[in-house]
C-alpha cells in the first residue's frame, strides 16, 4: 500500500471515529436532557426557567413599571374594600349571551380536551396512551412538536364574528393564553407565540378587529397562571419537559401540591416564585395595553 493510500485510509478511519463520537455525544446529551427532574429543588428548576426567558427581562420590567404608574393613579387599591366599589357597565348587565373560545395548539392532536398538554405526560391517562401510539414517546415527540403543525390556515375571524352576531352574542372572549403556555397573540415577552411560530399571525389581534367591526364587545381570557405547574407531570419520567432548552415554553413545570379536596386557593401549596408572579402580571398588562379588552377573565386564581 502506498503512503498516499495509507494516509487516506487513516484519514477515513479518523473521520469515522469523530462522526461516531459526535453521534454518541448527541445521543447521550438527548438522553440526559430528558432524564426525570421531579426530585430537583423547585428553586433550581425555577432558575432554569428564568434564565431561559431572560432576554425579555427589560420588556417585562417596562410593563411592570406601567402597572406601578397605573396603581398610583387609581381609581382602585389592591384590596377588597376598594374593589367592591366597582360597578359593571350597563352593556355587560344587559348582555345575556356571549361566546367563550378555547382554541390553541392542543387542537392539533384534537384528542380529549384542552388539557391534552398535561394529560399526554400523565401516565395511565387515555391521552398518554394515545400520544405514544400515534406520535411516539414523549422524549422523542413532545407537545412543542405540535406547534409547527398548528397553522390556522382556514382561520377567518370576520366569518367568526358574523356567525357570533347572528347567534345573538353581545361579546366574544377568546383564550389569549391557555395553561400550555403558547400565546395566541403577538407577545413581546415570549418567543412561543402564534405571531412568531405556527400560524405566524396575531390570532387574538385579528379577532379583536373583526369582533369590534361587527359591533360586538371584545374580551380576553388568561389561563397563564396554571402554567406554573401544568406540565410538571412530565418531570416524573423521560420527556422533553425536563430539557432546559425548552424551559421558556414549558415553564417551571413545578409539582402541583394541593390538598386532597382539590380546592384551589386556600389549599394550594405549589411553589410560586416572585419571578413567576411578575411574569404573569407583565403578560396580563400586555394584553390590556395591546388589545384594550372590555372584559378580562382569569382562570384559576390570581390571589
Amino acid at each position: 500500500m502506498s503512503d498516499h493510500s495509507s494516509f487516506l485510509t487513516r484519514s477515513i478511519r479518523g473521520l469515522a471515529i469523530v462522526v461516531l463520537g459526535l453521534f454518541t455525544f448527541s445521543s447521550l446529551r438527548a438522553q440526559n436532557a430528558s432524564a426525570p427532574t421531579a426530585s430537583e429543588d423547585p428553586a433550581v428548576i425555577d432558575q432554569a426557567w428564568q434564565k431561559a426567558g431572560s432576554k425579555y427581562d427589560s420588556a417585562r420590567a417596562a410593563l411592570l413599571k406601567d402597572v406601578d404608574s397605573a396603581n398610583a393613579q387609581g381609581p382602585f387599591r389592591a384590596d377588597w374594600e376598594s374593589l367592591q366599589k366597582f360597578e359593571a357597565p350597563d352593556w355587560y348587565r344587559d348582555a345575556k349571551f356571549g361566546i367563550f373560545i378555547h382554541w390553541g395548539v392542543y387542537s392539533v392532536p384534537a384528542f380529549g380536551n384542552e388539557w391534552y398538554p398535561r394529560n399526554m405526560y400523565q401516565e395511565g391517562t387515555p391521552e398518554f396512551k394515545h400520544h405514544i401510539a400515534t406520535y411516539g414517546p414523549q422524549d422523542k415527540f413532545g407537545y412543542k412538536d405540535f406547534v409547527p403543525r398548528f397553522k390556522a390556515e382556514r382561520y377567518d375571524p370576520a366569518a367568526w364574528a358574523e356567525l357570533f352576531k347572528k347567534a345573538g352574542a353581545k361579546y366574544v372572549v377568546p383564550v389569549a393564553e391557555h395553561h400550555d403556555g403558547f400565546a395566541m397573540y403577538d407577545s413581546g415577552v415570549s418567543d412561543w407565540t402564534a405571531a412568531k411560530m405556527g400560524p405566524h399571525r396575531d390570532l387574538i389581534g385579528d379577532l379583536a378587529k373583526a369582533v369590534r367591526a361587527a359591533g360586538l364587545h371584545f374580551g380576553v381570557s388568561s389561563h397563564r397562571v396554571e402554567h406554573n405547574f401544568f406540565l410538571g407531570v412530565g418531570r416524573t419520567f423521560p420527556s422533553d419537559i425536563n430539557d432546559p432548552e425548552y424551559a421558556a415554553f414549558y415553564g417551571p413545570a413545578h409539582n402541583w401540591l394541593n390538598n386532597k379536596w382539590g380546592t384551589p386557593l386556600d389549599g394550594d401549596f405549589t411553589y410560586v416564585s416572585q419571578a413567576w408572579a411578575n411574569d404573569w402580571l407583565a403578560r396580563s398588562t400586555e394584553l390590556v395595553e395591546k388589545y384594550h379588552p372590555d372584559i378580562v377573565y382569569f382562570d384559576w386564581w390570581i390571589g
